[in-house]
């Protein structure tokens, strides 16, 4: 059979017609691919991010030692309450530390305390004060410089969690050292005071609260 002049140009154009469109299904379809995967690796991308989240609240330590026990479970006693409060205030609301807090505030240390960034205190107990003569202790409460001066002895310009107390020394805003040691649940500092609950949280600091009022050298 002969194919006509006419016929050959109406093959032509049919397969000019048919051509743009058949490319423009194809780049239809690989959009959509591309779209997909685009999205599913955004969703692969945000799963690390909250897994690192998800670490990093679970590294923060805990509370430890025998007297926690005795920290009230709610209220701005508690844990929690002291952990929105800045560390002078958050001592005074633990009524193990009045005697501390007394102190603190005869020496007009409050709002110094109060708005440091990132310290440690190592907190007496209202026990550990017990133990200095009353003589002694009325004498030291009289006498504003060196209750400045013992008080500062207990306060480290930065913030020392649980592992930093197995072995290490330190200086102190009274501007001489002090020394920590021990191990699981128990620690020492300068060899004569005991952790009794350590790691502590406030706004601005980490308490560990001792047996012993810690003395200059």
């Amino acid at each position: 059979m002969k194919i006509t002049r006419f016929q050959r140009a109406a093959v032509t154009v049919v397969a000019a017609v048919a051509l743009p469109l058949a490319l423009t299904s194809c780049s239809s379809d690989d959009g959509k691919d591309t779209k997909s995967e685009s999205s599913s690796a955004a969703e692969d991308t945000a799963a690390p991010e909250d897994t690192a989240d998800d670490a990093a609240g679970d590294s923060a330590d805990a509370p430890f030692g025998p007297a926690c026990a005795s920290v009230p479970k709610t209220g701005p006693g508690s844990f929690d309450g002291m952990g929105q409060a800045p560390v002078a205030t958050a001592a005074s609301n633990n009524p193990e530390l009045s005697t501390l807090v007394a102190a603190v505030k005869k020496a007009g240390l409050v709002d110094t305390l109060n708005t440091a960034e990132n310290i440690t205190v190592f907190a007496p107990t209202n026990d550990a004060f017990a133990k200095i003569p009353k003589a002694d202790l009325d004498a030291v409460l009289a006498d504003k410089a060196m209750l400045t001066k013992i008080l500062t002895y207990h306060v480290v310009g930065e913030k020392l969690a649980k592992k930093q107390l197995e072995s290490g020394t330190y200086d102190t805003l009274q501007k001489t050292t002090l020394t920590t040691a021990g191990s699981g649940d128990e620690y020492k500092v300068n060899d004569s005071a005991s952790v009794v609950c350590g790691d502590v949280p406030t706004a601005n600091a980490t308490v560990h609260i001792i047996d012993t009022v810690l003395m200059p050298k």
